[in-house]
């Protein structure tokens, strides 16, 4: 099984799932993705907003493929691209930190290590740019309100909690919560730890071609 992380463009943005591909929940303020929806174009909305932070920020989403297929991604912006970021009672985000949108992974790939894959992902892109921490909103009460139209744009509180993220202001139901970069970029699995082990143990040499037995050698008497 082939496990393959990209970040989001305006052309891998057609593989997100279609529901996530028409949303615009943390794109717009309430009063405009309500406009937005009622219009028909939320689409156009969303394109446009990964074409203005692309162009002005830099990558903002991450997709994890398997074996070709789309299997998951995350969303990120600075709070200042995140309108829907000032709505929650435990904003703002710390100036230090990003905002981590939203994540999902495809129900028939959950459960594959696949969220911590697209979270650390997102931690090496921060950490190039000098960004100290990740954010997000959870929902400490997923799936209980099936007609809260929050309910698949803000991840589970217990996502985040089980890749790493801490808690740094409680609320009943959207607790703030963060992850210190340098925690992310230091997770490695045992997999990830042995196969670095045995190429490290190899020269350039040894990787790009076959060894070859050494040539007899004429004893002399």
């Amino acid at each position: 099984m082939s496990r393959r992380l990209v970040s989001l463009t305006l052309d891998t943005l057609e593989d997100l799932p279609r529901s996530c591909r028409s949303c615009v929940y943390w794109e717009l303020d309430p009063v405009s993705a309500e406009r937005a929806c009622a219009a028909g174009d939320p689409g156009l909305e969303k394109e446009a907003w990964v074409s203005q932070t692309l162009l002005e920020w830099g990558s903002c989403g991450k997709l994890v493929y398997v074996d070709g297929m789309p299997a998951g991604f995350v969303m990120y912006a600075p709070p200042a691209y995140v309108p829907r970021s000032m709505a929650f009672p435990t904003s703002p985000v710390s100036a230090d930190a990003a905002l981590l949108m939203t994540a999902h992974v495809v129900a028939a790939f959950a459960d594959g290590g696949l969220g911590r894959m697209l979270v650390q992902g997102v931690a090496r892109d921060l950490t190039k740019r000098g960004i100290k921490a990740i954010e997000a909103f959870g929902d400490a009460k997923f799936g209980d309100d099936a007609d809260d139209p929050a309910r698949a744009c803000v991840a589970p509180a217990d996502f985040f909690l089980s890749v790493g993220f801490k808690t740094v202001r409680p609320h009943p139901r959207y607790p703030r919560l963060r992850l210190e970069l340098r925690t992310a970029l230091s997770w490695k699995s045992d997999v990830e730890y042995a196969l670095e082990k045995l190429l490290g143990s190899m020269s350039p040499e040894t990787l790009l071609r076959p060894v070859r037995p050494a040539p007899a050698t004429r004893s002399t008497s």
